[in-house]
């Protein structure tokens, strides 16, 4: 029988630097396969340039994933490498998937400078070019003294960067591309250029490192085991990059290894696009989207909710859609933040976890909390809507979405999954009363609002439909409960 699937990203920015996740994980694997979730991305794992403080997306070394005492540590912030393996045959051995977080576009904290000759760009215009060539002092000498060449003795230069943000001989910041390198084609045009973002920029278009990039991802596949990857920044890497590298790991491996990549664009035509252009199985994050519920959270009730999956990569493209309300870098004072109002999280949860289309994604901020912020989280609402999804959500659906103060839809349920359907109602303004058909196999049948939100019971009419509502600001979800 299948399962509905959903995606939980276990970890927020302002975690502990304690190095207990990892162990955290393992103790939580079979509570979390209760309350419906199929599969985990865990955070970067390897070892940053901060060490031990380090979230992982200032990469250092990626074979290190807490084993090597390097930048001042043994262990990551998340915890060892051998509390990682364990972490995952624990989500495993439970039956969840493991996806892994990899940052490839970038590297920091370099073990020895080099001179080389580069010219200053305009940030805001990366195909202008700012006087003339000079020598820098770029960190661009990755050699690993504390692995001591174990997995891998490849070490890195300047010839497999193609440009850097410090300049170690003026002590400057500024944007310098290497003499004899071009960004990267095919990535994002934001800047006229988004390939570099930060750090020691890496050359996809090196040989070398596209090799070294393939034979580093199948030692970290055979190593840990993991489902798949959560790729990292890849509007600043060449899709075709991906393309091969998907392809290759894939073929070399023999998994099929779910991959979902952040592109972080609004525009939904340029996921549809960079998704057809790679030419390989792999899904996006739905930014789109997160961008609607931005609004409409801050809209107070002026949001047409009509419009509410407009323009996203879920009502454009469902079958590589992960969709999401929030993330580490949307949540308060972090690079993109974008934070959901707590008052319409609720609904946007039910939007992404009890519809359809789509492979939802819940953040490990709203459910666990952020104590940084002193945000306490939903879970008892995202267990409810969890084990809705993985019971309750299946069947035909029939969409509402007619009134701009108060949309609704409902699931027929199925076969295969005993007492499935169900019917959502939400309003962000006063509430309201909507007649939508379920089914003529529930004729007669009475439905009650699990979130709490409605007080009195309905009956379904012969036609199979029934008059579904909602209070204030609020979701309903209904479903099948016969009076005692």
């Amino acid at each position: 029988m299948m399962e509905n699937g959903t995606l939980m990203q276990y970890f927020e920015w302002n975690l502990p630097a304690d190095g207990k996740l990892w162990k955290q994980a393992a103790e939580d694997a079979a509570k979390l396969k209760a309350s419906g979730v199929t599969s985990v991305w865990l955070p970067p794992a390897y070892k940053g340039a901060l060490g031990a403080q380090d979230e992982g997306y200032s990469p250092y070394d990626l074979y290190d994933l807490g084993e090597f005492r390097q930048k001042g540590s043994v262990r990551t912030k998340y915890g060892t490498k051998k509390d990682y393996l364990a972490a995952i045959e624990a989500f495993q051995k439970n039956g969840i998937n493991v996806y892994a977080d990899v940052v490839l576009n970038h590297r920091m904290g370099a073990d020895e400078m080099e001179e080389v000759s580069a010219a200053e760009f305009n940030e805001h215009s990366r195909y202008q070019m700012i006087g003339d060539q000079k020598v820098i002092g770029a960190w661009t000498r990755f050699t690993f003294p504390g692995r001591k060449g174990k997995y891998s003795d490849f070490t890195w230069n300047w010839r497999h960067f193609d440009g850097i943000d410090w300049d170690q001989k003026k002590m400057r910041h500024a944007l310098f591309k290497f003499t004899g390198k071009e960004w990267g084609t095919d990535v994002d045009g934001e800047n006229g250029n988004y390939d570099y973002l930060m750090g020691a920029d890496v050359d996809f278009s090196n040989p070398e490192v596209q090799e070294e990039m393939v034979r580093w991802a199948v030692w970290y596949i055979q190593t840990t085991g993991v489902d798949g990857f959560r790729l990292d920044a890849v509007k600043h890497i060449p899709a075709h990059f991906y393309r091969d590298f998907l392809y290759q790991v894939r073929q070399l491996t023999g998994k099929e290894l779910f991959a979902v990549g952040e592109y972080w664009n609004y525009d939904v035509n340029v996921l549809s696009d960079y998704i057809g252009s790679i030419h390989s199985e792999a899904s996006l994050f739905d930014v789109p989207l997160h961008d609607n519920f931005y609004h409409a959270s801050r809209d107070h009730g002026a949001y047409d909710l009509r419009r509410i999956l407009d323009g996203t990569l879920v009502q454009k493209d469902p079958i590589h859609a992960v969709t999401f309300v929030d993330n580490h870098d949307t949540q308060p004072g972090q690079s993109l933040e974008s934070w959901v109002d707590d008052w319409f999280k609720p609904m946007a949860y039910a939007l992404i976890l009890l519809r359809r289309d789509g492979y939802p994604c819940v953040f490990y901020g709203d459910y666990r909390g952020i104590p940084n912020d002193k945000y306490k989280g939903m879970k008892s609402t995202l267990d409810k809507l969890m084990k809705l999804r993985k019971l309750k959500a299946y069947g035909e659906q029939h969409d509402y979405f007619d009134d701009p103060d108060c949309i609704g839809w409902t699931r027929e349920g199925d076969n295969e999954h005993k007492d499935s359907g169900l019917a959502v109602v939400m309003s962000d303004g006063k509430g309201g009363t909507k007649r939508m058909y379920i089914g003529r196999q529930y004729a007669g049948a009475h439905f009650s609002d699990v979130m709490g939100n409605a007080k009195y019971n309905i009956k379904i009419d012969e036609d199979g439909c029934g008059d579904f509502y909602v209070n204030r600001a609020a979701v309903a979800v209904w479903v099948r409960k016969e009076p005692k």
